[in-house]
């Protein structure tokens, strides 16, 4: 399911029916987030949760076409991201010696393509710490695992007045690109925004 407006402005979910009041979803109520607004393709369900599947685990490549013209269909999403710099959410250097790619990486160049090449793409953060998958921990949880889990890159050239928007798969809790949110802003992004292929 393509998402467009109404959604909560601080994950992307859509909301249904009628919106009054602030566009933050329940699941969202408290959350302090360490960037502007978040958004994101479409749901976590059916042919998109199988494409992440197929990417993620068995390097289906192949995928990326389809994700790309879905891309380029939201149209919200495609103005959201004009002239901006994505910033890959990253794997650590174990985890990405195994997978032997980024799929982060490869969904920036994914919403790159489908913009025309009308947003850069810089690889600015690295991933200190360590963790296992998060599927299993519950909110709470996955935030403090994350917390301090990313920095910038050692000579990152991050500019306070460039927008950077941080690009993943598929938004859960929040807590990963949160992280890499508060990464930015202690390095000097003072513009920070989120993409996600996918909300689930």
């Amino acid at each position: 399911m393509r998402v467009k407006n109404p959604h909560c402005s601080t994950c992307g979910h859509p909301f249904f029916g009628h919106l009054e009041g602030e566009r933050i979803c329940p699941h969202c109520d408290g959350f302090r987030q360490h960037y502007g607004a978040a958004k994101t393709v479409t749901l976590f369900k059916g042919p998109a949760r199988e494409y992440v599947l197929e990417l993620k685990y068995r390097q289906g490549f192949f995928v990326l076409e389809d994700m790309r013209t879905l891309i380029a269909e939201n149209a919200e999403v495609v103005e959201f991201l004009q002239g901006a710099t994505l910033v890959p959410v990253p794997l650590h250097p174990r985890k990405e010696r195994e997978r032997t790619f980024n799929q982060s990486h490869l969904f920036a160049v994914a919403f790159q393509q489908a913009l025309g090449g009308d947003a850069a793409i810089a690889n600015l953060l690295q991933r200190m710490v360590d963790t296992d998958s998060q599927t299993t921990f519950d909110r709470r949880t996955r935030r403090q695992r994350m917390k301090n889990a990313f920095a910038a890159r050692k000579g990152a050239a991050i500019t306070a007045n460039q927008r950077y928007v941080l690009v993943d798969d598929v938004f859960t809790t929040g807590s990963t690109l949160n992280s890499c949110a508060h990464a930015l802003a202690k390095a000097g992004a003072l513009n920070i925004d989120v993409v996600t292929f996918a909300h689930g």
